[in-house]
């Protein structure tokens, strides 16, 4: 057992190296940025040079007590917009590290007329202190993009017109909680399979699609588009219209350990699209312009992610937290930065434009690209004008973490 156990360690160091997991799907795309050269890791996000070891980049930032007139828009804010996604946000944080600082503050809010701007402005500013976050680097301004939850096509099955699977988590996808062998690593999982008596990184995408019907997974649905099946596997959550006009949820349920890799960046890097062009909806008109090249152009990301069916609800979709998100104010954020759950108070600017969009939001979702002090992806709701705002979304951005007062989050 003791064998098993440091075989299991070894490997999964490995895997940590090159897999370690997002909690869903990563966001939408966005204009590309030009990443560093990396001909010889696939899979992993950071590359070696031979014989040296890797350093991890370190994670830092630092929460800054503010007043509420730093806020720019604060009084100004439909503060009782925001007033059912901060309900949901007390259902979430129930039994999540720091809820004994949550709970008073919760529970005075049945007190509070929700539908009172004033009401709902007076309750946040008695009971809540707000937080400035900044980077290590003390920078204070960050990038805000966006997501949502799409509309697809498909049926339960498969036929000539609906013939791109959507799979549940595959039987053989291996977890291996890091944690559980070593305390100092709590929260550190990868993903792998057995191939003999070795556990090995798990299929990239397109070794997946070419398992085909042999990969063994629970096939949840069939959509008509591959283009539309990537996005919602880049967004994490959609909805799929089935032939007797009855809707289908389904959700964020695992990944296959690769990191994500932007097929906009792809586009940019070969010459294919402009800087400028690498919008979500660029991309879209690029693909259905060059059919012939689309699955190279999709494998270049190795990630992949796997769903589950949700209940039918007129809600919107399930974040990290546990509760549904709200169309324009809910946003993603990084764990690490700000406490899930927690409000938030964002200064940006609407997609494409310099016109200001300062609200208050509530941090109920996590993504795999969401990485960093000053980031947010902002939840834009359902259907296609919420995609086409999102996907047009890399906006700067500051932000204000509101918490308990007296409450410091490790």
């Amino acid at each position: 057992m003791r064998k098993l156990q440091v075989t299991l360690f070894a490997v999964s160091l490995f895997l940590a190296g090159c897999s370690m997991l997002p909690s869903k799907g990563a966001p939408t795309e966005k204009a590309a940025e030009k990443p560093a050269p990396c001909p010889v890791c696939v899979a992993c996000p950071v590359c070696p040079a031979p014989g040296k070891p890797v350093t991890p980049v370190e994670f830092s930032r630092t929460l800054t007590p503010a007043d509420w007139s730093a806020l720019p828009g604060w009084q100004d804010d439909a503060h009782s917009a925001a007033w059912p996604a901060f309900l949901q946000s007390c259902r979430g944080l129930r039994n999540r590290a720091g809820a004994e600082a949550w709970r008073p503050v919760c529970a005075l809010s049945a007190e509070v007329d929700g539908k009172s701007d004033k009401a709902v402005r007076e309750f946040f500013e008695k009971h809540l202190q707000p937080h400035g976050i900044s980077a290590a680097d003390v920078a204070v301004d960050g990038m805000v993009t966006g997501y949502y939850e799409p509309l697809l096509n498909g049926s339960r099955q498969s036929g000539k017109k609906f013939a791109h699977a959507l799979h549940a988590v595959p039987d053989n996808l291996l977890t291996i909680e890091l944690g559980d062998l070593f305390p100092e690593l709590k929260g550190k999982r990868v993903r792998g399979r057995v191939e003999g008596n070795k556990v090995v990184p798990y299929w990239p995408r397109g070794e997946i699609l070419a398992q085909g019907s042999k990969l063994p997974a629970r096939t949840l649905a069939y959509v008509d588009d591959p283009i539309e099946l990537f996005f919602l596997q880049v967004q994490g959550s959609g909805r799929i219209r089935l032939p007797d006009g009855s809707l289908m949820r389904v959700n964020y349920a695992d990944q296959n350990g690769h990191p994500y890799r932007s097929i906009g960046r792809v586009l940019v890097e070969r010459g294919d699209l402009k800087l400028e062009e690498a919008s979500m909806q660029g991309i879209q008109a690029w693909a259905r312009a060059n059919p012939a090249r689309l699955n190279e152009l999709l494998n270049a990301n190795p990630s992949y992610v796997f769903f589950r069916e949700m209940p039918a609800s007129d809600d919107g979709p399930q974040g990290a937290l546990g509760v549904p998100l709200t169309a324009e104010r809910s946003i993603a954020i990084d764990p690490r930065s700000v406490p899930l759950g927690a409000p938030v108070f964002l200064a940006t600017t609407r997609p494409n434009s310099t016109q200001a969009m300062n609200r208050l939001v509530m941090a109920q979702d996590t993504g795999g690209a969401i990485k960093g002090a000053v980031r947010a992806d902002f939840f834009w709701g359902f259907g296609k004008e919420a995609g086409a705002l999102a996907g047009r979304m890399k906006q700067n951005g500051r932000m204000w973490v509101l918490l308990p007062k007296g409450y410091s989050p490790n």
